[in-house]
């Protein structure tokens, strides 16, 4: 049985985020100054502790040791968009996931398109299979057509030699029949000449 595809659902619509949400806020973190995040990166200062990724977006909890700060960084296509600093790691994993939720929401356009696009590949090619099947059924049917109306014509024409050949074999069998008879009369007038004799 052919594979049916679930059918689409509305794309959701993208709801604002707030940068630092009031829980996190209240716990001790703070905007970040990106140049600094992507300076502390060139020289290999940040250990990544999470790293979270959905398409285009991707979330990096970065500890710096030397100043025992956490950094929770927001990519869009691998350009720094948004950061936080906290000083402890509760806070950090907090903010973390606040990134995380926010990169999942703006994906979610993303992620149906992909489902759309997969499912529209899989229609196109169940309907190509679908119509090349249909056209292997026409052809098989035009092809058992034609062959069925061979068979009728040499069947018709069988039947016409056949109905011909009787009438040749009964024509011919009253000819044979009517020699047939001119031989017995002639042998009875032949046999009439010949002269009576008598018996010792």
């Amino acid at each position: 049985a052919a594979p049916v595809a679930e059918p689409a659902r509305p794309v959701t619509t993208l709801r604002p985020v707030p940068v630092v949400p009031s829980q996190v806020s209240a716990r001790g973190v703070q905007m970040a100054d990106t140049a600094e995040i992507e300076w502390l990166a060139e020289e290999e200062a940040l250990t990544p502790f999470r790293v979270f990724r959905s398409f285009d977006y991707s979330v990096s909890l970065l500890f710096h040791a030397k100043e025992l700060a956490y950094y929770v960084a927001l990519y869009q296509d691998g350009s720094l968009w948004r950061a936080l600093k906290a000083a402890d790691l509760e806070a950090a994993e907090a903010a973390f996931h606040h990134f995380e939720e926010q990169a999942t929401r703006l994906s979610e356009g993303e992620t149906r398109r992909a489902q759309l696009e997969a499912q529209n590949e899989q229609l196109a090619r169940m309907i190509a299979r679908s119509e090349a099947q249909a056209e292997r059924l026409r052809t098989d049917l035009q092809r058992r057509g034609a062959q069925e109306q061979t068979v009728s014509n040499r069947q018709h024409q069988v039947r016409k030699d056949v109905s011909q050949l009787e009438a040749q074999r009964v024509a011919a069998q009253a000819h044979l029949n009517k020699a047939h008879r001119q031989i017995h009369q002639l042998n009875l007038t032949s046999n009439e000449g010949i002269p009576h004799l008598p018996s010792r």
